[in-house]
């Protein structure tokens, strides 16, 4: 299945896309939450298709994916080009960074770029989204507490995050720096993780061409591994890294400007939006 929240933005109500429709489920689940999935929800959600009788609608916005992530635990330089184009190591453990939950949006929502920054920088990547609560978990048994597979545009600040001293997550948590969607995709539906193509371009330009089969650190290891740090609760968001193209490794480096346009997409998860608009005080 493929879930997905729609509706104006702060009022979103939950869905499912079952055979390329789109249904409502408003009536039936409160959201698409930590709640829904530590309560079996996509086993009700199931049920419920399998019943029929639901609304059929045409979403006219998409929120994020999942609703306020308790957690959203990021992956930096996980794929071995892009370590490569950043001229950084490959890591010998995973990077581990977090980005505020304040960040996420709808996946066709505006990117805005912060006050003062003139190095906003895009990165497509696969995002995990947990579904029951991991703690110590292996390699072996990991995916059994992974629940879907979402789209996620990890918008980065390369001078916050690079040049200013202290944690990277400072460059990643801008507001509209997580957009997240169209859908949180079941894991059923997803044969291998660790073998999906994903793409952006920029103003119709692609920038980024990848497959997470260049992932230095796959899925299964990386839910292992946090696990031992620290437990992983129903709808946290594990973002595993993006693979080459970025602006920061371009030569010159480019970065995003007021008026562009991005999309982006991964195999089976969907594809995304976003214009890209210049700070203004409200």
């Amino acid at each position: 299945m493929k879930l997905f929240r729609h509706g104006v933005a702060g009022s979103e109500r939950p869905g499912v896309m079952v055979d390329d429709k789109h249904y409502d489920l408003g009536d039936h689940i409160n959201d698409i939450n930590e709640d829904f999935l530590a309560d079996e929800g996509i086993s009700k959600v199931a049920a419920l298709v399998e019943r029929g009788g639901l609304k059929e609608i045409s979403p006219d916005r998409f929120g994020s994916a999942v609703h306020r992530p308790g957690k959203i635990i990021c992956i930096g330089l996980n794929y071995r080009k892009h370590a490569e184009e950043s001229g950084m190591a490959v890591p010998t453990e995973p990077v581990v960074f977090f980005k505020a939950s304040s960040s996420v949006v709808g996946p066709n929502d505006n990117i805005i770029i912060p006050k003062g920054s003139e190095k906003t920088d895009w990165e497509v990547e696969l995002a995990v989204v947990i579904g029951k609560k991991a703690s110590y978990v292996s390699e072996e048994e990991a995916l059994d507490y992974v629940a879907g597979y979402v789209l996620h545009n990890d918008v980065s600040e390369r001078a916050f995050q690079l040049e200013r001293g202290g944690q990277w997550v400072k460059g990643k948590s801008c507001d509209t720096f997580a957009p997240l969607g169209p859908y949180l995709v079941t894991k059923d539906e997803v044969k291998d993780p660790n073998n999906l193509k994903l793409w952006l371009t920029l103003n119709g330009e692609k920038v980024q061409d990848g497959n997470t089969d260049d992932f230095i650190f796959n899925v299964q290891e990386v839910v292992s591994y946090l696990s031992q740090f620290m437990s992983l609760l129903p709808g946290d968001i594990i973002s595993t890294g993006t693979p080459e193209g970025v602006g920061l490794g371009m030569k010159p480096p480019r970065y995003l400007v007021h008026g562009d346009v991005i999309e982006l997409g991964i195999e089976g998860l969907g594809t995304a939006k976003q214009n890209v608009v210049a700070y203004e005080k409200l």
